[in-house]
């Protein structure tokens, strides 16, 4: 079988490695990097059985294109990427590789806190994480890494996950919110790690921002879609609420106007490690090769 590594924003070349090395025994693996177009991609896939992405777009068009194509692995958590109603249609297997970003994503929302909180280490008088209020939206992996680690900054952890029992969040020693509300009114800081899906996309919104105290730091390290992007640009007109995303926002420009109390990373960076890439490289072939070998379809997601 031939798999495609099709990474604009490439793995680490040790990442790259692994792949090569658990895929040479039974299949042939053709590698597509920083490529500028998406007709690039569209190309590459026309004679390929299975296809690893990362944060590339797998369009319609691209999977008309590979009439071979058996599975697609998103190396990483969320798929909004790849168009699982035609991968479906054409009964394609999608999977993503869940937890293997995740410690990459919590050390990054942690250090987002830091940044926030010191002025974005510009002059003046910062805060502290010791005995502050976090607040963790969604408890899925991130989310527990986060409640861990703020733990040991001596920070208050509160939680809203309406998929989660209150005795996981209890077993954790976090507190247990009964809505997103509650969650925002409570919390000095909140860690936004919610997917992009219908029911969520703009749900941080007018509403639920009102609910946050007049100076609380925002950090969002999911996805820039469940966010109002005007509502929070209001919010911040009228209050001194900070906010720090890993997804520059549409109205970036905008929100640059608010100085020290905004932060856009230059590029997502949240899997951007060493570790997180040569994880998620892993779990991708080794789902490909099981898929192919015993028709494991353990994280299918379509």
């Amino acid at each position: 079988m031939k798999i495609l590594l099709a990474a604009q924003k490439p793995f680490s070349p040790y990442a790259v490695n692994k792949i090569g090395e658990r895929a040479k025994t039974d299949h042939e693996l053709a590698v597509l990097e920083k490529y500028s177009n998406q007709s690039d991609l569209v190309n590459a896939v026309k004679d390929v059985d299975a296809l690893i992405v990362r944060s590339d777009l797998v369009t319609a068009e691209v999977i008309d294109a590979a009439p071979n194509l058996k599975i697609v692995v998103r190396a990483g958590a969320g798929y909004d990427n790849i168009d699982l109603a035609q991968c479906t249609a054409r009964h394609i297997v999608v999977m993503n590789t869940p937890g293997q970003n995740s410690n990459a994503v919590a050390e990054l929302a942690l250090g987002l806190m830091i940044y926030m909180s010191r002025n974005l280490f510009s002059p003046g008088t910062g805060s502290e994480l010791k005995n502050r209020k976090l607040g963790i939206h969604a408890y899925g992996n991130v989310g527990k890494l986060i409640a861990a680690h703020a733990k040991g900054f001596g920070m208050e952890v509160y939680g809203f996950d309406p998929f989660v029992i209150d005795e996981v969040f209890k077993r954790d020693g976090v507190v247990a919110c009964k809505s997103a509300q509650e969650l925002y009114a409570a919390c000095d800081i909140i860690s936004i790690n919610i997917p992009a899906v219908a029911s969520t996309i703009k749900s941080i919104n007018k509403d639920l921002l009102g609910c946050l105290k007049d100076n609380a730091i925002l950090i969002n390290t999911a996805r820039k879609e469940v966010i109002c992007e005007d509502d929070l640009a209001a919010a911040m007109q009228t209050s001194h609420i900070r906010y720090a995303t890993d997804i520059k926002p549409a109205n970036h420009d905008k929100m640059t106007e608010f100085g020290t109390r905004y932060f856009a990373t230059p590029k997502k960076m949240g899997a951007e490690t060493e570790e997180a890439n040569v994880n998620a490289a892993i779990a991708a072939i080794n789902q490909i090769v099981n898929f192919f070998k015993t028709g494991d379809e353990t994280y299918r997601v379509n």
